[in-house]
């Protein structure tokens, strides 16, 4: 690491995780993934913080790095991180890069990688302001039931599944927020229910461990902010080799990735989400992998 800078790394989080009042599973959860990272920085001689993304109190110049873990509320105050965004990418380095950033927090990243021979979820991009009806787009592609969801977004942000049950209610509140923002639309896959979401995390270009999530019963959200519940994977050498191409087909390699597989409507392995900024990589589950990322991230210097 460079010796111009006091702190060699800093890891973000949010303001709700710095010092919580509350202690239930899934705020533990929180604090477990971010300490294990921590101790596999400092066993590597690194010099560790752990702060809110927007501290005001902070120097960001006094850091060689910054690396993004638990920052899960930036989507609902988008504005105010862009700015500090920008603000922060001209002061230290970012991990993953700014680059890498502002490509994958936009949603249209699927159609670049749709365009490199990544087999992806079809997926209709409606800009903002947009007149379009949903039974319009749902007629003109034959999707009986689709994914409604901003282009910017996580955690089943502002997330609906439409069917003709629910398509007049959902039309309204999508006239609402196509007004705010881009929104994209997608057939809904089926297997989510029977056989859950594959996530594969990828450490410095090589698949570590899976995850397979699973809905509760009733729903399709396999977060378990929804009740939805985390199981241990033994992914096929298909599925890893998917999620190494796919890391390959980004604009750079990330040092850190997660790749959220499903078997599409069609029963083929296809990509629902590459997660590059802050996702949820499971390290309780292969605590080796928080070491590799320390690993990694040393050898960055």
């Amino acid at each position: 690491m460079s010796l111009n800078k006091p702190i060699d790394i800093v890891i973000l989080t949010e303001q709700r995780y710095v010092n919580p009042s509350v202690q239930n599973e899934y705020v533990k959860n929180v604090l477990t993934e971010d300490t294990l990272v921590l101790n596999a920085l400092i066993q590597e001689g690194l010099t560790v913080k752990r702060l809110s993304w927007d501290d005001p109190n902070f120097d960001w110049c006094t850091t060689e790095f910054v690396l993004f873990r638990t920052t899960w509320d930036y989507f609902d105050r988008f504005n105010e991180f862009s700015v500090w965004l920008n603000m922060v990418s001209k002061k230290t380095k970012l991990l993953n890069t700014s680059n890498i950033i502002h490509w994958n927090i936009d949603k249209h990243y699927l159609r670049d990688l749709s365009l490199k021979g990544i087999r992806t979820i079809p997926t209709e991009y409606i800009p903002q302001h947009s007149s379009y009806s949903m039974s319009h787009i749902l007629q003109n592609n034959n999707w009986s039931e689709a994914i409604l969801k901003p282009c910017i977004s996580g955690g089943a942000y502002r997330t609906f599944r439409i069917n003709q049950k629910n398509l007049e209610v959902v039309e309204q509140e999508f006239k609402h927020i196509i007004k705010e923002q881009d929104m994209m639309l997608q057939p809904f896959q089926q297997n989510i229910l029977q056989q859950g979401e594959i996530s594969l995390v990828v450490i410095d270009g090589k698949f570590t461990h899976a995850v397979l999530k699973k809905a509760k019963s009733g729903d399709y959200r396999v977060q378990d902010d929804y009740g939805g519940t985390v199981h241990h994977y033994t992914p096929t050498a298909e599925e890893i080799a998917f999620a190494e191409k796919t890391i390959m087909a980004c604009p750079e390699k990330p040092i850190y990735a997660r790749v959220d597989l499903v078997k599409d409507n069609q029963g083929e392995t296809a990509l629902i989400e590459l997660e590059l900024i802050e996702p949820e990589l499971w390290f309780r589950k292969n605590t080796k992998a928080s070491n590799q990322l320390a690993q990694a991230i040393k050898g960055l210097a």
